[in-house]
């Protein structure tokens, strides 16, 4: 598999990644949102938060967006998870949008990022994405994690690239449209 192509299905494993966690964190009874929990940031809601903050950010980058470091700054948090869920499902298709635009030689293009007192820093389209993708994993991991201290059972994430799995998935990658 060439690198195009596995960004492109690293986009849609977010999706379907996002899909899952937040059908959980939607069934969360009242107050286990935003409840205190031990991880690196204090509850399920400002995880969640935290991760689409950073989203915005990386692909206003890859974009090579007006918006900088104001994509993060600006970010206004959600208190309702089902209003943070449906802005991640539309950050998520945006990202699919972008990698299924973009062709193998732009993986190795630059593109300005703002690092704030850091200066414009250029870094290779690849390597956001990379970046993008191993912060979503590692943030969703502990909302995963934090789950298991609620009324509702962590979801399974990592059922999405082998041929094998295909049967414990297929049913929501069709509702997703994936």
């Amino acid at each position: 598999m060439d690198l195009l192509t596995h960004n492109r299905r690293m986009a849609r494993n977010n999706r379907w990644s996002n899909d899952r966690l937040y059908h959980a964190v939607l069934a969360l009874r009242p107050g286990e949102f935003e409840a205190e929990r031990v991880s690196f940031f204090p509850s399920i809601k400002e995880t969640l938060n935290h991760i689409l903050a950073v989203d915005h950010l990386y692909l206003d980058f890859l974009e090579e967006g007006p918006l900088g470091a104001a994509a993060f700054d600006d970010f206004g948090a959600f208190d309702n998870a089902a209003a943070l869920s449906q802005a991640q499902a539309d950050f998520d298709w945006r990202l699919i949008r972008f990698c299924d635009g973009f062709i193998e030689t732009d993986l190795d293009r630059y593109v300005p990022t703002d690092r704030r007192e850091d200066g414009i820093i250029p870094e290779r389209i690849g390597d956001l994405l990379a970046h993008l993708f191993l912060h979503q994993i590692h943030h969703r991991g502990q909302v995963h994690a934090m789950l298991s201290g609620t009324s509702v059972k962590p979801p399974q994430l990592d059922e999405f690239l082998l041929d094998y799995d295909l049967p414990l998935r297929r049913d929501e990658l069709e509702r997703l449209g994936l």
